[in-house]
């Protein structure tokens, strides 16, 4: 008996460069999981392809003429949700507009290929065709009101190495936890609205929060600037030697690992330039890791949705060192690849809807300081 063949994702590109479309129609044809059903140049064009050819996805250009992507993007999850990918430039402007754009509903972004690049078109048609198909799985919602603000981040490529090459284990007696409190939090795939919600229901005097996000150089700055703009923190992109202050959120900056080090009784930004891990940079692994290992117990840890793996091994890591681990569900979640892999790696104490993560935190922050009060 025949086995049924797995039905491919239906990808419509929509871009005003006829150099772009021919070469995303062919990066993206050429994954046997993908069939690219059309192109359209404008928004317009876009309309009637997408009523005559249904497809599963959607990459869909910023900047087009006769009518701009985020309007068209507006109209389209008002009327027919569906998942989109936004192709972006790494530009000041780029990297707002494609915030806009995923706080609207599209699932992810990639940035422009560098045609002139070669060399680097493996490394891209790699990251374009996973978040593609990641996309296909994605919970899309379709938006009744008009939201604030957004971002997510692209995949690293490069080889895919542990966080054991960057920051190895600690063996032997672990080092008692020092009396700060902390909150790490982790995200990809639809997690810069999902940090967004959480952060906007939190307190002014939780302790210190640090947050690695998959997002690139140029846009981790102004995301960072959208969150401190929407919540009651100070929230701002982590520099090398910041003390970790109760009431602010420290996220990584695009290009750099961020590691927490704790010195005396006080805990630290510190940025790490080294390699990808888990194709990530920054990696919510090594984030996590050095959580564990400056913080242990006195930490509260939080996956939020996002694609593949990375955070699973260091949210166990926390789990073990005593520290309080809760996760997405899998409903709230646009899609359940690390807080998942993270439940099945037995690293998560209990999942939560998206609008109930803030209050869950604000519950373990007061348990855990009366536990603290109770021991003195």
């Amino acid at each position: 008996m025949l086995k049924a063949q797995k039905k491919k994702v239906r990808v419509l590109i929509v871009d005003d460069s006829a150099l772009i479309r021919q070469l995303l129609t062919e990066i993206l044809g050429a994954d046997p999981s993908i069939e690219v059903v059309g192109t359209a140049p404008d928004a317009y064009a876009a309309r009637e392809a997408i009523k005559r050819l249904n497809p599963d996805v959607l990459t869909l250009d910023v900047e087009m003429p006769k009518m701009d992507g985020i309007q068209f993007l507006r109209n389209l999850m008002r009327l027919r949700p569906m998942p989109v990918v936004m192709c972006s430039s790494l530009t000041a402007q780029g990297a707002a507009v494609t915030l806009d754009a995923l706080a609207l509903g599209a699932v992810d972004f990639v940035t422009k290929p560098k045609v002139d690049v070669a060399h680097r078109l493996a490394d891209y048609a790699a990251e374009l065709t996973s978040k593609v198909i990641g996309a296909a799985g994605a919970r899309v919602r379709a938006q009744t009101a008009e939201p604030s603000v957004t971002g997510a981040g692209p995949t690293k490529f490069a080889q895919k190495l542990g966080v054991d090459t960057l920051l190895p284990r600690v063996t032997g007696a672990a080092q008692p936890p020092g009396p700060q409190r902390i909150v790490a939090i982790g995200a990809s795939t639809g997690g810069t609205e999902a940090i967004r919600e959480v952060l906007s229901q939190l307190p002014a005097n939780v302790p210190g929060i640090v947050i690695a996000q998959h997002i690139p150089k140029a846009f981790s700055g102004p995301f960072a600037a959208r969150m401190n703009a929407s919540s009651a923190l100070r929230v701002c992109e982590a520099e090398d030697g910041q003390e970790i202050l109760p009431g602010h959120a420290y996220v990584a900056p695009g290009d750099r690992h961020l590691v927490v080090a704790r010195e005396g009784a006080h805990l630290r930004c510190r940025l790490n330039d080294g390699a990808p891990v888990q194709r990530h940079k920054p990696s919510v692994d090594v984030l996590f890791r050095s959580v564990a290992q400056s913080a242990g117990r006195n930490a509260i840890c939080v996956m939020l949705t996002g694609m593949g793996r990375d955070g699973a091994a260091g949210m166990l890591e926390l789990r073990e060192a005593g520290a309080a681990c809760i996760a997405q569900d899998e409903a709230s979640s646009v899609v359940w690849g690390m807080p998942g892999a993270a439940q099945a790696a037995g690293a998560v104490e209990s999942l939560h809807p998206l609008a109930a993560i803030a209050a869950r935190i604000v519950e373990l922050c007061a348990a855990r300081a009366s536990a603290r009060h109770d021991a003195a």
